[in-house]
């Protein structure tokens, strides 16, 4: 079997899941980046591929949710410029805190999180009782979750997504599908600026690029409409697969 037949059947079945999985509730990177690396991609164009494919992705995901109501553009517009900001800091911080005092952190909190989703089954709901939040403090709030959200992008990456629909719905009170299209749609604004970066040094297996794309469009545009139709509810129990990942993967890259 040719040889780029063989990474092709590696990597676009990962790369269209890890789409329906980051539209619905972030964190497909953590599928996505590992597919290329299985398929014998070198690690530069791995990351620069992955972005370009990622950005696309959740181009048609955030039009999605657009087109059914569910991103406010105030804090979605705040967010994903702080986020801009947070993971140009972060990437300039990776080389000073080190990278396994963070992920040991991380695994700490994770497993809190995934309880506290257990214990408060009414976190994100569909039916909670709107909050009314004054229009600068939102925007302000939004601004602060893109920042510190896209810091950790910077210094760590996987889970993004997942940690921006948490913050959104903690602070600002949103459901989780509301969530979602907020962050979907800041998420698109970091994964433009990073694709271009990768680009422009021409870090992007653009062969292998094209049908990861049509693939990974594909798995954002089904991952919408799940998430969208099955409401917050749907949105919860992916939500507890991506924690579930991102904590093997943070297991891994420790102790392997």
């Amino acid at each position: 079997m040719d040889a780029f037949l063989k990474t092709c059947l590696i990597v676009c079945p990962l790369v269209f899941l890890a789409g329906f999985v980051d539209s619905v509730a972030g964190g497909g990177g953590i599928i996505s980046l590992p597919a290329y690396l299985m398929a014998g991609i070198p690690a530069h164009l791995a990351a620069g591929t992955n972005k370009v494919v990622n950005g696309c992705g959740t181009l048609m995901a955030t039009t999605k949710y657009f087109r059914s109501g569910k991103v406010r553009l105030r804090p979605a517009i705040a967010a994903a410029l702080g986020a801009l900001l947070g993971s140009t800091l972060g990437a300039q911080l990776a080389s000073m805190i080190p990278e396994a005092a963070l992920k040991t952190i991380m695994l700490i909190a994770l497993p809190c999180v995934a309880v506290f989703l257990v214990l408060k089954r009414d976190f994100g709901a569909d039916d909670a009782p709107a909050v009314t939040v004054e229009p600068k403090r939102e925007a302000l709030i939004s601004a602060l979750i893109g920042l510190f959200i896209g810091c950790y992008d910077g210094l760590v990456g996987p889970g993004t997504g997942t940690f921006m629909i948490l913050c959104f719905t903690a602070f600002l009170s949103m459901d989780l599908l509301t969530a979602s299209g907020c962050s979907k749609a800041a998420n698109l604004a970091s994964n433009v600026g990073s694709a271009v970066v990768w680009i422009l040094h021409g870090s992007v297996f653009w062969m292998l690029a094209l049908p990861a794309i049509a693939c990974n469009i594909l798995g954002n545009l089904l991952g919408a409409r799940y998430a969208i139709r099955g409401g917050s509810k749907k949105i919860r129990g992916m939500m507890f697969v991506v924690l579930g990942l991102l904590f093997l993967k943070m297991i891994y890259d420790l102790f392997v």
